[in-house]
């Protein structure tokens, strides 16, 4: 791959998403900005993104064939994809009994199904091409969890298993994949995420049933106020990624100062990861064998 990167980003209407597409373009990138209805509801972020030299595509990625659709159009435009950015989430928030499993479904199937259609889409092409780069938005809420959280988390735990079963599946095509870990940061997505529908349980819990308020002022203390993170970092960590040398790349990425406790689970599980590699023989499959 040569620079300008042709990138893709889903859930760019907003929050970090919007903010990577948008540090992408001043950098010179093609910077696709995915997001569902851009001709409708989004129409006023859409026109705002093209005057930053981003490009809007639709892109649901709870449905297969908006993804196979928006990939194949970018596709048809640039002639390719080099970088697949997985940074599409939603969030809910209250104590766990209280959801329903739908409820829980629909969480994972923008947050980690999501993730598999959109690589699903891309990775024939960049198979053919034999490079690539895919970077899935995880969480420090991806390898250390909260009360009240538990299905965002949840499916940031599966998608850390995801993308590094990705990682050493692909590494030795060519193509490289890595979970980046941002801690707590302003964004629109916090604050705003939807209660549990089955409110009826809440009464066996006693002094318990206000546990979601106290975090959530808890974790609006942490993103807000002089002392919050910059989403910024988040971007220009993308940027960082894209640009380095591919087999460079390391499994994953820890952002802000916030989440680096979790520094020692993935060395943990590093140690770990390389052991069961090399106790199954393939231990290859760890490296990268790309074009450079």
């Amino acid at each position: 791959m040569t620079a300008p990167f042709v990138t893709l980003t889903t859930g760019a209407s907003s929050g970090l998403g919007r903010l990577i597409v948008e540090t992408l373009a001043r950098k010179g990138h093609r910077a696709y900005a995915g997001m569902r209805d851009p001709n409708g509801r989004n129409e006023g972020v859409a026109s705002e993104l093209r005057t930053r030299g981003v490009e809007p595509i639709e892109l649901d990625v709870t449905r297969e064939a908006s993804c196979e659709a928006a990939v194949g159009a970018v596709i048809a435009r640039e002639g390719r994809i080099d970088v697949l950015i997985n940074n599409a989430g939603i969030g809910v928030h209250g104590l766990t009994e209280c959801f329903t499993p739908e409820e829980g479904q629909r969480v994972f199937d923008t947050n980690f199904f999501g993730v598999v259609r959109m690589n699903r889409a891309v990775l024939p092409h960049m198979r053919s091409h034999g490079a690539g780069l895919i970077l899935h938005m995880s969480s420090g809420g991806g390898r250390a969890m909260l009360p009240c959280m538990a299905y965002y988390c949840a499916t940031k735990f599966a998608l850390e298993a995801l993308g590094e079963s990705f990682r050493y599946e692909l590494a030795n095509l060519g193509i490289d994949c890595v979970l980046v870990e941002p801690g707590s940061y302003p964004s629109p997505f916090w604050g705003k995420e939807p209660g549990p529908e089955d409110s009826s349980r809440l009464s066996g819990y006693g002094a318990l049933a206000g546990l979601p308020e106290h975090m959530r002022a808890v974790y609006a203390g942490r993103t807000e106020g002089p002392g919050a993170g910059d989403p910024q970092e988040v971007a220009d960590t993308c940027l960082a990624l894209i640009e380095m040398k591919p087999g460079t790349r390391p499994v994953r990425l820890l952002v802000g100062d916030r989440v680096q406790e979790v520094k020692i689970i993935n060395e943990a599980q590093a140690t770990v990861q390389r052991s069961f590699y090399a106790a199954y023989g393939v231990e290859h499959l760890m490296q990268f064998k790309g074009k450079g």
